[in-house]
């Protein structure tokens, strides 16, 4: 599958610390596409991660959603009806647990500047988040798979890092 043919509306979905930021951002700079982070959108700037009121979250996401070209990245399954009405594409990353805990670690530790990081704020560990990593996220995995195969959209699914860094280079994409 080309880049292309998601159209100018892509969303990408996966567990927390796969990657979909940094794929987000890579394909808003080739495409010229605006980028949309729902973890900026559902937690309040300036903040240690809190969420924002739902009804102001959804508000903006739908506000996000009803603009002409964007990529999104995020899950926010309250969301995913009107979103994937409005969507032209979809990707999911399905990496392992494993990765996305080591991805969760590195990035906390050692990148301050992550892109989907909260305005203002800089990241730290939390038990909370590593339990939704390695408890929450598999028990979901099949879920969110099905709804995945169910969107009648163009999409594909990438089911490693070796998937996902193959995709970078078969899109000229740079991280």
């Amino acid at each position: 599958m080309q880049l292309s043919d998601l159209g100018q509306r892509i969303c990408i979905l996966g567990p927390s610390n796969s990657g979909k930021s940094t794929l987000a951002e890579a394909i808003a700079r080739k495409c010229g596409f605006p980028v949309v982070h729902l973890d900026r959108l559902y937690h309040a700037p300036g903040t240690d991660w809190e969420p924002r009121p739902a009804d102001e979250f959804v508000a903006l996401h739908d506000a996000a959603i009803a603009g002409e070209r964007w990529i999104m990245d995020g899950n926010y399954s309250r969301c995913m009806p009107q979103r994937f009405r409005r969507a032209t594409g979809l990707i999911f990353l399905d990496v392992s647990m494993p990765l996305s805990l080591l991805r969760y670690f590195r990035r906390t530790l050692f990148e301050p500047e992550r892109r989907g990081a909260l305005e203002g704020r800089r990241d730290s560990i939390k038990w909370t988040m590593i339990h939704h990593i390695a408890v929450t996220t598999p028990r979901n995995r099949e879920r969110n798979l099905a709804t995945f195969h169910q969107a009648d959209l163009p999409k594909i699914r990438l089911g490693s890092a070796r998937d996902i860094n193959a995709c970078y280079r078969r899109w000229g994409l740079q991280r």
